[in-house]
């Protein structure tokens, strides 16, 4: 694999750009592997990247049904943050954060990390309280945070409605300056190359469609179903030692042709782009009376992100009344904007848990590994996720960073319920 440089820039322009190599190959899949990494996206390449980089696995595939990106990683607003409340997320957020901030640098691929801070206004006196006591949280592990008044607020967002008719008028915020954004699809390209430069397959237009395996096996009076040995596959069968699924909004789907019953449910989660404007948003600013947030790409349009649609679905676009949800937080937090045009928007599909938090650990069938229930916080997961997951297949047990996202907290009851929505997916 050619290192990217100032020098290799200079080099190919000489001969008109027309030498470059591919980011990576277009392989096709051999007849066995060590590890199967099931899902093309950010978490399932950069799985695939920290087996060969941390663990020294390389014989590994990674298989997508479509192209790689082309799922959430593709789909989403690119916010990253660690401004997390409860212990077990506060501490894998910030770990992920930290990767962020060395990842265009360990890839050797610029990823455009921006880290422009992010701000959540609060409404009313008590919601500033309890950002006090998020802050706190944030500051006795390591992470940076600040409150700000009414007037601070105003000096570094004075687009925001600060007139004595705003809706909801503003009290204060809370800040994290290390927070941002970075390119959604150059971090899946930058992981791909990352992970093909140390011989991983990736697979493209290879869907999975059902497991190998070796048996069932009666235990005492049960019986448990037998080790996963390999997968069915559009490209036929391959063999494997392990296998992880890493496929977002259909891991459930993909769980079931295993046999794993999962709390997932699957909604879609839409996002939005406006035509471009002049500088405006130097933030990342999220709408604390309502779920909305905006930012503004380096092409000038503004990014939003609303609610779900709450309901059921594996349609990638959105509905008009969810539409007119976030047009409407828009407006309220910024009236200045109430005649730009919104250019497209778009759905990605959610899987989303009971309690909002990730599922990242062994499953109980022998050689499957399972990353999935990422609901809204899996692009700033990327490359933690990847880092635990690639860590709880070589070794067979989870990283300590995860040791709260295993499928049995929700059968003892130790759930992160990180909105405090209780069990409801769609509430989440």
């Amino acid at each position: 694999m050619a290192r990217y440089s100032a020098f290799s820039i200079f080099r190919n322009a000489l001969s008109g750009q027309k030498n470059w190599q591919r980011a990576w190959r277009a392989a096709e899949p051999k007849p066995s592997y060590d590890v199967i990494v099931i899902g093309g996206g950010g978490h399932g390449l950069a799985t695939a990247f920290y087996l060969a980089e941390n663990h020294g696995i390389r014989n590994v595939a990674v298989l997508e049904k479509g192209y790689v990106g082309g799922g959430n990683v593709g789909r989403n607003t690119t916010v990253i943050r660690s401004n997390y409340l409860l212990d077990g997320n506060t501490q894998f957020y910030e770990f992920s954060m930290k990767l962020w901030e060395n990842m265009s640098r360990a890839l050797n691929f610029n990823v455009m990390f921006s880290q422009r801070g992010q701000l959540v206004t609060a409404h009313s006196a008590d919601q500033l309280d309890g950002f006090s006591h998020r802050a706190n949280i944030m500051r006795l592990n390591g992470i940076d945070a600040d409150i700000l008044d009414r007037d601070e607020v105003r000096r570094l967002v004075p687009y925001l409605d600060f007139s004595d008719t705003a809706r909801f008028p503003i009290h204060g915020a809370i800040f994290q300056g290390r927070a941002g954004t970075a390119r959604h699809d150059a971090v899946a390209w930058g992981y791909a190359r990352a992970a093909d430069g140390h011989g991983v397959d990736i697979i493209q237009n290879c869907e999975v469609t059902g497991f190998l395996r070796d048996g069932d096996r009666i235990v005492g009076v049960e019986t448990t179903k037998g080790r996963i040995v390999g997968v069915e596959t559009t490209k036929g069968r391959i063999d494997a030692g392990k296998v992880g699924l890493a496929v977002a909004g259909h891991t459930s789907v993909l769980g079931a042709k295993a046999g794993l019953e999962l709390p997932i449910e699957s909604h879609v989660l839409q996002a939005f782009v406006t035509e471009p404007l002049k500088p405006l948003v130097d933030h990342v600013v999220a709408y604390g009376a309502d779920h909305f947030y905006v930012s503004q790409s380096d092409k000038g349009g503004l990014v939003f992100g609303g609610n779900l649609d709450g309901y059921n679905s594996y349609a990638q676009r959105g509905n008009l009344g969810v539409v007119r949800e976030v047009a409407e937080a828009a407006i309220a937090l910024m009236p200045c904007i109430s005649r730009i045009r919104l250019l497209r928007h778009w759905g990605g599909v959610m899987d989303m848990t009971p309690d909002a938090s990730p599922i990242i650990c062994p499953t109980s069938i022998e050689g499957l590994y399972l990353n999935g229930g990422w609901c809204y916080g899996g692009f700033k997961a990327t490359p933690a996720s990847g880092w635990c997951f690639a860590h709880t297949i070589a070794t067979g047990k989870p990283h300590p960073l995860i040791a709260a996202y295993g499928l049995d907290r929700f059968r003892t009851g130790h759930t992160l319920d990180e909105a405090g929505a209780g069990p409801s997916a769609w509430l989440q």
